[in-house]
């Protein structure tokens, strides 16, 4: 599959742009039906369960941002590193540091992604009440 790299990297900054402005339709527009999501911190999602978690994560937050450090083109996808800031409803914030892998198929829609990050560095968005 050959995915052209202008096709990736629109995709990429509308992902990123879409979860910055809290736009879980423009997220789930840019999924294919099939996409398979895994985090490090509990495994795979289907789709359903995976745009769940980001209804809790814009729910969660009052604003959202993305520190792209590196982003790096392959045949089919991108692998970036960035740092998520995000502040939330609870008062805390967080600067939660990411590589994630995505594969975009022949139609430019996400239809694999692998997220890595340190779980504990979202926990301040679990708490009832600000620190």
């Amino acid at each position: 599959m050959t995915v052209a790299d202008d096709t990736i990297a629109v995709v990429a900054d509308r992902l990123f742009g879409a979860i910055e402005r809290g736009d879980r339709d423009a997220v789930a527009a840019l999924w294919s039906q099939d996409v398979v999501v895994w985090k490090v911190a509990d495994g795979s999602r289907g789709r359903d369960r995976a745009l769940r978690v980001i209804d809790w994560f814009i729910g969660a937050t009052t604003q959202r941002r993305y520190e792209i450090l590196e982003r790096q083109l392959f045949d089919g996808g991108f692998v970036q590193q960035h740092i998520l800031h995000a502040g939330g409803t609870n008062g805390n914030a967080i600067a939660m540091r990411v590589c994630i892998v995505i594969k975009v198929d022949a139609d430019g829609l996400i239809c694999s992604i692998d997220e890595y990050f340190d779980p504990a560095e979202i926990a301040p968005l679990l708490s009832t009440t600000g620190q």
